[in-house]
């Protein structure tokens, strides 16, 4: 699972980029629940260590529970990966990034644009002949601009997915 591209993404951003955290749920998933033993295995600071569980945390996808050493009165956190939470978001990612190009499809096949050759801004036909076809901008002329190519693509990346 944690090969997995979408999967090491989502982490990235969770983290925010820290390259610790695959190594670090990796120790998880190996049977390793506390900060600390998680922490000699990797070899990574404690301090980092906690601060990537705390942001998993943040985020849903790791769970602690918290137990107190008898002896010298101190709180241990044994620490869980949400496998199922990181499926959960994956799923959520993908289906927002489908909506996205069905609706860019439709704007594309529902619109004529027109575009600045000086500046390669670009006007649904509306805006354009509003503007007697001169850029808003800058003042230059607005062309016809062929979309075609950018339907065919958006019509391919939702093969893709499907």
């Amino acid at each position: 699972m944690l090969k997995d591209p979408a999967v090491q993404e989502i982490l990235m951003d969770i983290t925010n980029d820290e390259q610790s955290s695959v190594s670090i749920i990796e120790c998880l998933l190996n049977g390793k629940t506390t900060d600390e033993e998680i922490a000699e295995e990797t070899e990574i600071r404690l301090n980092i260590v906690r601060k990537v569980l705390y942001k998993l945390y943040d985020a849903g996808i790791a769970t602690y529970k918290r137990s107190k050493d008898p002896e010298t009165q101190w709180y241990t956190y044994s620490w869980t990966f949400e496998q199922e939470k990181v499926a959960d978001i994956v799923t959520e990612k993908f289906e927002k990034f489908s909506r996205e190009i069905e609706e860019s499809l439709e704007y594309e096949e529902g619109n004529m644009f027109f575009s600045c050759k000086l500046n390669g801004h670009r006007y649904k036909f509306d805006e354009a002949s509003e503007n007697n076809f001169e850029c808003p901008e800058c003042g230059g002329s607005l062309e016809y601009q062929d979309n075609s190519t950018i339907i065919v693509e958006l019509k391919q990346m939702m093969d893709r997915m499907a």
